[in-house]
């Protein structure tokens, strides 16, 4: 039964992650992590020894998170881990994140103005 549910949300994300990756196109990787966009901003996940990295991007201008927080969802086929991401200078982490290849990640974040950010990425 646990996995039918897996499953079911798993394709339910690569649906909105289908969608919300084609909303803007074109954004490139510049830290070797996988790109996706939301809410006008380009977000880049990278995983980075045991953690997960989100730099973010305004235009492809660096934006600083400050004032950001949010959690990470990370589906590895049956298993599912989540971390905090918490603003680290210039980046957005989590700590003790491990992501396969094929993983699909979702970062929920919130605004200083309390308003909601959803990114989907899938891990390649």
């Amino acid at each position: 039964m646990m996995k039918k549910i897996l499953s079911v949300v798993v394709l339910g994300l690569s649906a909105l992650w289908f969608n919300s990756a084609l909303a803007h196109g074109g954004a490139t990787a510049k830290h070797g992590g996988v790109v996706a966009t939301s809410n006008d901003l380009s977000f880049e996940l990278v995983a980075d020894g045991g953690n997960a990295v989100i730099y973010i991007e305004d235009h492809g201008k660096p934006m600083l998170p400050s004032g950001l927080k949010g959690r990470l969802t990370v589906l590895n086929g049956a298993n599912k881990s989540e971390a905090d991401l918490v603003a680290a200078g210039d980046r957005l982490e989590a700590k003790g994140i491990t992501m396969a290849k094929g993983a699909k990640v979702v970062a929920a974040l919130v605004t200083p103005a309390a308003k909601s950010i959803t990114v989907r990425f899938t891990v390649k």
